[in-house]
């Protein structure tokens, strides 16, 4: 079993691989910038309702991009990482919190110029069957209809991990695509048999009494990374003092999360607009940290070539384009 990677791993793997690429590849990340550049916002998105991203309404809520003296602009709400893919494909976001799988997708596709800055959380999603249904274990969904909510996805990913540990072919499972906010009315009037989406939602169709989770993503892959804090590389290159303060602002604010849980769960609430019940029960599922796994990372990359959804011909030297983290590593030797 591999490693969970913590911080003291982190420094010691990417000082002994250099995977960590981003000052020798932005050597102006330690230059100071006119307070005017600093003034203008840097424009981020996340993903609807996904209490992954989290640490982004923390920071938000307590303040921590304008006291380090930096606007942000929430450019976008997107349904799904491939919709943000789209965005920085059009230039319209400087930075977002997304999952690792469209990330990598776009990348190795050439879509976006993009690279991930630091983890954001691992673990956190599940597969949902009706409460009252016939379904009790995932060899069961053979025939059935399965709702997922984007092809490149992390939990596209994850499926056709379970598929491949059960031995379940992927054409003999009926796979559609639905937003995770229409997944639990889908599944209460059987229009689907079951759906993975990420926290809160398998969380909120336990409370309303419509499912039953079937299996957690740690029983699929464990401990396996799931959304990251991601930048245009452009952005980098024209700004990099403010991508640093934006990494900073993220270290703390998932510091605080773990300080400070039950203030976390009441900004998760405003940002989600569901029950505190939910929430709690979301929040047990998801692991909250900065620190990327490479390995995890790795396995994405080999994962998606099989798939046939990148091709990927040197996987070390994608990883090094994927892979800025020395903003992340700076900071957290201080």
């Amino acid at each position: 079993m591999k490693k969970k990677m913590n911080r003291r791993t982190f420094l010691k793997y990417t000082a002994a691989v250099g995977a960590t690429n981003a000052i020798s590849a932005f050597p102006a990340v330690l230059r100071s910038q006119p307070k005017e550049i600093l003034r203008e916002p840097v424009r981020i998105a996340y993903l609807q309702n996904d209490i992954h991203h989290l640490p982004f309404w923390v920071a938000m809520e307590k303040g921590f991009f304008e006291k380090e003296g930096i606007r942000v602009e929430v450019a976008g709400i997107f349904k799904a990482g491939p919709e943000m893919m789209s965005a920085f494909a059009a230039g319209s976001l400087d930075m977002g919190f997304v999952g690792n799988a469209p990330t990598i997708t776009a990348l190795a596709n050439r879509t976006v110029r993009v690279a991930l800055l630091a983890q954001v959380n691992t673990e956190g999603s599940a597969i949902v069957v009706k409460k009252d249904g016939r379904l009790q274990t995932l060899p069961e969904l053979v025939g059935k209809g399965v709702a997922i909510p984007g092809h490149s996805t992390v939990q596209d990913f994850l499926l056709r991990k379970a598929f491949i540990k059960h031995n379940i072919q992927a054409d003999q499972v009926k796979v559609i695509v639905l937003k995770p906010p229409e997944m639990i009315g889908a599944l209460r009037t059987d229009q689907i048999d079951a759906f993975i989406a990420w926290e809160p939602h398998p969380a909120k169709a336990q409370t309303m009494g419509v499912g039953r989770v079937v299996a957690h993503s740690r029983d699929i892959w464990k401990d396996h990374p799931c959304c990251g804090l991601v930048a245009d590389t452009g952005f980098l290159e024209t700004h990099p003092e403010k991508a640093k303060v934006i990494v900073r602002s993220h270290v703390t604010a998932t510091d605080f999360i773990h300080r400070y849980r039950e203030e976390a769960i009441k900004i998760a609430i405003k940002y989600t607009g569901m029950d505190e019940g939910t929430i709690r029960l979301a929040m047990e599922n998801v692991h909250y940290t900065y620190i990327p796994s490479v390995d995890g990372i790795r396995e994405y990359v080999e994962f998606l070539t099989k798939l046939k959804y990148i091709k990927v011909e040197d996987t070390t030297t994608f990883l090094d384009r994927l892979m800025r983290t020395g903003i992340l590593r700076e900071i957290i030797r201080r």
